[in-house]
């Protein structure tokens, strides 16, 4: 089913439901970005594991220019209600431009504008979060639905991941044709064939804490560099060779 045909039929079965009238597709340009009310990111780490899965999300079979990824971004679902919407900690759109019709940053994503649905989102989880973010809670009449309500019926996007800092235990949740389904607490990663890719966590120091994080591999088990690990190993490899370059009696300065 399309993107469309997708949010058209939601919003066929509001239609019935309130008798309100189709109303025109907005783009982001008419959408806010912001709520002035909203009390903003909980913690440091809601920075710092995004920007981890950003630097490590490197699917083989994308070029950078057909990648979209994005934390604490505005993600419209529902044309008829254009002021509901989720915020997701971290989501990632494949074939897709980073830019915004090839050329601008983007202010939100709008799904019916976009075209194409999330492969995956993330929620790290808060302790004021935690009940919405594992679809403990329901929506109420009127009311906008629930981040598990939107990822899984509305938009349903394939794969949904809760990570907890506190605890550090990772649900990992897989779409089927009966909705989410969590897989078994013996599967340690999560295998997303679309994008020849594993999220699992992982121990290590990012950004100067050493701790759990998420992180990407690729399909070897070998995790997936940061820029800074690019350059670290780039600069090593360099010195190797200049130290056998001078143990051959020669200056590398002077090649």
């Amino acid at each position: 089913m399309s993107v469309a045909m997708l949010l058209d039929s939601y919003s066929r079965s509001l239609e019935a439901t309130t008798g309100r009238p189709v109303k025109p597709w907005p783009t982001m340009y008419e959408l806010p970005s912001e709520d002035p009310e909203d009390p903003g990111l909980p913690d440091i780490f809601h920075d710092q594991q995004p920007q981890l899965l950003k630097e490590t999300f490197q699917p083989p079979a994308y070029a950078s220019d057909k990648v979209f990824v994005a934390s604490d971004l505005n993600l419209y679902y529902d044309r008829q209600h254009e002021h509901w919407y989720k915020r997701p900690d971290w989501f990632a759109v494949v074939g897709l431009s980073p830019l915004y019709q090839g050329r601008d940053l983007r202010n939100s994503y709008v799904v019916w504008d976009e075209q194409v649905i999330p492969l995956l989102v993330v929620e790290l989880l808060s302790p004021g979060t935690e009940n919405e973010d594992l679809g403990r809670t329901t929506s109420l009449p009127q009311r906008p639905p629930t981040k598990w309500e939107v990822y899984e019926k509305i938009l349903q996007i394939p794969y949904y991941v809760v990570f907890s800092r506190y605890t550090n235990e990772v649900q990992f949740f897989k779409l089927t044709s009966t909705g989410y389904v969590k897989q078994p607490s013996t599967t340690q990663t999560l295998w997303l064939p679309e994008v020849q890719l594993e999220l699992g966590p992982w121990d290590g120091k990012y950004d100067g804490l050493e701790r759990q994080w998420l992180r990407w591999r690729d399909v070897n088990g070998q995790w997936l560099p940061t820029p800074a690990e690019r350059a670290t190993l780039e600069r090593q490899r360099a010195d190797k060779f200049a130290a056998k370059l001078r143990a051959l009696g020669l200056d590398p300065e002077e090649l």
